[in-house]
């Protein structure tokens, strides 16, 4: 009866052993597909994040070779050519003003009379009493 004693215990040990161990592998399993989902939305958040640099790149790039093409435009140039270096086409007169500081030495000062009403009388004459 010892060895049958034995061997039940034994027997109820394992089934112990088994059901921890189980119990274990389950936590772990538990684990790792929770670890899994966090890495899955971390990328999900990376992925907007890149697309939305994407979309502000695209945009950039859009205006830059809207630019681009602005200045690779005849009318551009030729502005540049007549601010900048002070050239005109054939026929026309190119006039240089001074600068402003120049300008405002030069130009008289115009003192401007600020229009303003008569007092009414009721003010006059209580100017006149008081």
């Amino acid at each position: 009866m010892k060895k049958a004693n034995l061997l039940e215990n034994l027997k109820n040990r394992l089934k112990t052993y088994y059901v921890y161990l189980i119990i274990l592998l389950s936590a772990l399993f538990v684990f790792s597909v929770v670890r899994s989902v966090f890495r899955v939305f971390e990328a999900k958040q990376r992925t907007g994040q890149a697309s939305e640099k994407v979309e502000k790149l695209k945009q950039e790039n859009e205006e830059l070779q809207r630019k681009l093409a602005e200045v690779k435009g005849e009318a551009y140039q030729e502005k540049q050519l007549r601010d900048k270096l002070g050239l005109a086409k054939e026929g026309e007169i190119v006039i240089v003003l001074p600068d402003k500081e120049i300008l405002r030495k030069i130009v008289p000062v115009i003192n401007e009379e600020e229009d303003t009403l008569p007092d009414p009388t009721w003010k006059k004459w209580l100017k006149l009493f008081y």
